[in-house]
Protein backbone atom coordinates (compact mmCIF):
# COMPACT_ATOMS: atom_id res chain seq x y z
CA UNK A 1 0.00 0.00 0.00
CA UNK A 2 2.20 2.62 -1.08
CA UNK A 3 -0.16 5.32 -0.15
CA UNK A 4 -0.01 4.22 3.14
CA UNK A 5 3.29 3.85 3.31
CA UNK A 6 4.58 7.60 2.14
CA UNK A 7 1.82 8.77 5.12
CA UNK A 8 3.30 6.86 8.24
CA UNK A 9 6.79 7.51 6.37
CA UNK A 10 5.30 11.55 6.28
CA UNK A 11 4.50 11.22 10.19
CA UNK A 12 7.44 9.24 11.04
CA UNK A 13 9.92 12.20 9.58
CA UNK A 14 7.96 14.43 11.99
CA UNK A 15 7.66 12.32 14.60
CA UNK A 16 11.76 12.69 14.14
CA UNK A 17 11.95 16.01 15.04
CA UNK A 18 10.85 16.07 18.35
CA UNK A 19 13.94 17.16 20.74
CA UNK A 20 12.44 14.87 23.49
CA UNK A 21 14.49 11.92 23.11
CA UNK A 22 14.27 8.51 25.21
CA UNK A 23 16.03 5.00 25.59
CA UNK A 24 14.42 2.60 23.20
CA UNK A 25 16.18 -0.50 22.67
CA UNK A 26 20.03 0.82 23.77
CA UNK A 27 19.39 3.56 21.76
CA UNK A 28 18.49 7.39 22.43
CA UNK A 29 15.47 8.43 20.10
CA UNK A 30 12.94 10.76 19.43
CA UNK A 31 10.22 9.99 22.39
CA UNK A 32 7.33 10.72 19.76
CA UNK A 33 8.81 8.79 17.24
CA UNK A 34 9.27 5.72 19.92
CA UNK A 35 5.65 6.55 21.10
CA UNK A 36 4.28 6.54 17.58
CA UNK A 37 5.75 2.88 16.37
CA UNK A 38 4.30 1.44 19.97
CA UNK A 39 1.16 2.84 19.31
CA UNK A 40 1.11 1.12 16.19
CA UNK A 41 2.50 -1.95 17.44
CA UNK A 42 -0.31 -2.33 20.06
CA UNK A 43 -2.60 -1.41 17.74
CA UNK A 44 -1.52 -4.70 15.61
CA UNK A 45 -1.32 -7.04 19.15
CA UNK A 46 -4.84 -6.07 20.52
CA UNK A 47 -6.61 -5.29 16.74
CA UNK A 48 -4.73 -7.22 14.18
CA UNK A 49 -8.02 -6.87 11.79
CA UNK A 50 -7.54 -2.57 12.04
CA UNK A 51 -8.60 -0.77 9.22
CA UNK A 52 -6.19 1.51 7.40
CA UNK A 53 -8.11 4.95 8.81
CA UNK A 54 -7.54 3.48 12.77
CA UNK A 55 -3.61 2.54 11.82
CA UNK A 56 -2.79 5.96 10.47
CA UNK A 57 -4.55 7.51 13.29
CA UNK A 58 -2.85 5.46 16.21
CA UNK A 59 0.33 6.36 14.49
CA UNK A 60 -0.12 10.42 14.54
CA UNK A 61 -2.51 10.73 17.38
CA UNK A 62 0.41 13.14 19.72
CA UNK A 63 1.74 14.35 16.49
CA UNK A 64 4.19 17.45 17.24
CA UNK A 65 2.90 16.90 20.77
CA UNK A 66 5.87 18.82 22.41
CA UNK A 67 5.20 22.08 20.50
CA UNK A 68 2.57 22.43 23.07
CA UNK A 69 3.59 22.29 27.11
CA UNK A 70 1.22 21.33 29.51
CA UNK A 71 2.56 23.73 31.67
CA UNK A 72 1.43 26.54 29.54
CA UNK A 73 -1.99 25.72 31.03
CA UNK A 74 -3.51 25.97 34.70
CA UNK A 75 -2.53 23.51 37.41
CA UNK A 76 -5.28 20.52 38.07
CA UNK A 77 -7.92 18.67 36.02
CA UNK A 78 -9.35 21.37 34.69
CA UNK A 79 -6.19 23.04 32.72
CA UNK A 80 -5.24 19.44 31.91
CA UNK A 81 -8.84 19.12 29.92
CA UNK A 82 -8.36 22.33 28.39
CA UNK A 83 -4.18 21.50 27.30
CA UNK A 84 -5.28 17.74 25.86
CA UNK A 85 -8.64 19.37 23.83
CA UNK A 86 -6.10 21.89 22.42
CA UNK A 87 -3.31 19.01 21.56
CA UNK A 88 -6.42 16.71 19.76
CA UNK A 89 -7.38 19.61 18.03
CA UNK A 90 -3.81 20.49 16.61
CA UNK A 91 -2.67 17.05 15.98
CA UNK A 92 -5.91 16.44 14.10
CA UNK A 93 -5.29 19.71 11.73
CA UNK A 94 -1.83 18.63 11.86
CA UNK A 95 -2.52 14.59 10.24
CA UNK A 96 -4.91 16.02 7.88
CA UNK A 97 -2.41 18.13 6.23
CA UNK A 98 0.01 15.17 5.86
CA UNK A 99 -2.62 12.77 4.76
CA UNK A 100 -4.12 14.92 1.80
CA UNK A 101 -0.18 15.83 0.93
CA UNK A 102 0.46 12.18 0.51
CA UNK A 103 -2.92 11.96 -1.40
CA UNK A 104 -5.43 10.79 0.46
CA UNK A 105 -8.99 11.87 -0.21
CA UNK A 106 -10.66 14.31 2.13
CA UNK A 107 -12.69 12.07 3.78
CA UNK A 108 -9.78 9.83 4.82
CA UNK A 109 -8.20 13.14 6.32
CA UNK A 110 -11.65 13.82 8.00
CA UNK A 111 -11.94 10.61 9.36
CA UNK A 112 -8.61 10.31 11.10
CA UNK A 113 -9.03 13.72 12.89
CA UNK A 114 -12.22 12.58 13.92
CA UNK A 115 -10.34 9.60 15.62
CA UNK A 116 -7.78 11.58 16.83
CA UNK A 117 -9.75 14.33 18.40
CA UNK A 118 -11.68 11.27 20.07
CA UNK A 119 -15.33 11.78 19.15
CA UNK A 120 -17.83 9.65 19.74
CA UNK A 121 -15.99 7.53 22.48
CA UNK A 122 -17.62 4.58 23.45
CA UNK A 123 -20.00 4.71 20.73
CA UNK A 124 -17.66 4.81 17.36
CA UNK A 125 -16.06 1.04 17.29
CA UNK A 126 -12.69 2.88 15.63
CA UNK A 127 -12.27 5.68 18.62
CA UNK A 128 -12.81 3.49 21.41
CA UNK A 129 -10.15 1.16 19.52
CA UNK A 130 -8.30 4.23 19.62
CA UNK A 131 -8.72 4.71 22.97
CA UNK A 132 -7.78 1.25 24.18
CA UNK A 133 -4.60 1.47 22.60
CA UNK A 134 -3.33 4.76 23.78
CA UNK A 135 -4.62 3.39 27.28
CA UNK A 136 -2.50 0.33 27.19
CA UNK A 137 0.87 2.29 25.88
CA UNK A 138 0.86 4.48 28.82
CA UNK A 139 0.24 1.03 31.20
CA UNK A 140 2.75 -0.70 29.45
CA UNK A 141 5.39 1.99 28.73
CA UNK A 142 4.69 5.04 30.75
CA UNK A 143 3.76 4.19 33.97
CA UNK A 144 6.65 3.07 35.87
CA UNK A 145 8.34 6.78 34.64
CA UNK A 146 5.14 8.50 35.44
CA UNK A 147 4.57 7.18 38.92
CA UNK A 148 7.62 8.20 40.83
CA UNK A 149 6.97 11.73 39.88
CA UNK A 150 3.13 11.57 41.82
CA UNK A 151 1.75 10.86 44.93
CA UNK A 152 0.74 7.35 45.28
CA UNK A 153 -3.27 8.30 45.48
CA UNK A 154 -2.97 10.48 42.24
CA UNK A 155 -1.23 7.57 40.15
CA UNK A 156 -3.92 5.16 41.30
CA UNK A 157 -7.08 7.87 40.34
CA UNK A 158 -5.22 8.53 36.93
CA UNK A 159 -5.37 4.49 36.33
CA UNK A 160 -8.70 4.28 37.82
CA UNK A 161 -9.74 7.27 35.60
CA UNK A 162 -8.25 5.71 32.64
CA UNK A 163 -9.90 2.42 33.40
CA UNK A 164 -13.69 3.13 32.45
CA UNK A 165 -12.24 4.57 29.27
CA UNK A 166 -11.18 0.94 27.38
CA UNK A 167 -13.60 -1.31 26.65
CA UNK A 168 -13.90 -4.84 27.75
CA UNK A 169 -11.42 -6.04 25.16
CA UNK A 170 -8.76 -3.31 26.16
CA UNK A 171 -9.23 -4.33 29.56
CA UNK A 172 -8.59 -7.61 28.73
CA UNK A 173 -5.10 -6.79 27.76
CA UNK A 174 -4.42 -4.64 29.77
CA UNK A 175 -4.81 -7.30 32.44
CA UNK A 176 -2.80 -9.45 30.29
CA UNK A 177 0.11 -6.74 30.30
CA UNK A 178 3.69 -7.88 31.84
CA UNK A 179 3.99 -4.85 34.19
CA UNK A 180 6.71 -4.44 36.42
CA UNK A 181 6.02 -5.37 39.93
CA UNK A 182 5.39 -1.49 40.98
CA UNK A 183 2.92 -0.66 38.26
CA UNK A 184 1.37 -3.99 38.78
CA UNK A 185 0.69 -3.01 41.96
CA UNK A 186 -0.54 0.47 41.57
CA UNK A 187 -3.30 -1.11 38.78
CA UNK A 188 -4.43 -3.84 41.36
CA UNK A 189 -4.58 -0.55 44.27
CA UNK A 190 -6.82 1.21 41.01
CA UNK A 191 -8.94 -1.96 40.65
CA UNK A 192 -9.66 -2.60 44.16
CA UNK A 193 -13.19 -2.12 45.59
CA UNK A 194 -13.37 1.43 47.06
CA UNK A 195 -14.37 1.68 50.74
CA UNK A 196 -16.73 4.54 51.25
Amino acid sequence: MPLFDDAIAAMDRVHAQDPNQIMDAGELRPAELVYARRMSEMLQAVYPDASEVLRLAARCQHIKRWELARTDYPEGRAGYLQWRTEEKRRHAVLAAEILRDAGYEDAVADRVGQLVRKERLKQDVDTQRLEDVACLVFLEDHLADFAPKHSEAKVVDVIARTWPKMSAHGQQAALKLDLPAASQRLVEMALAPRKN
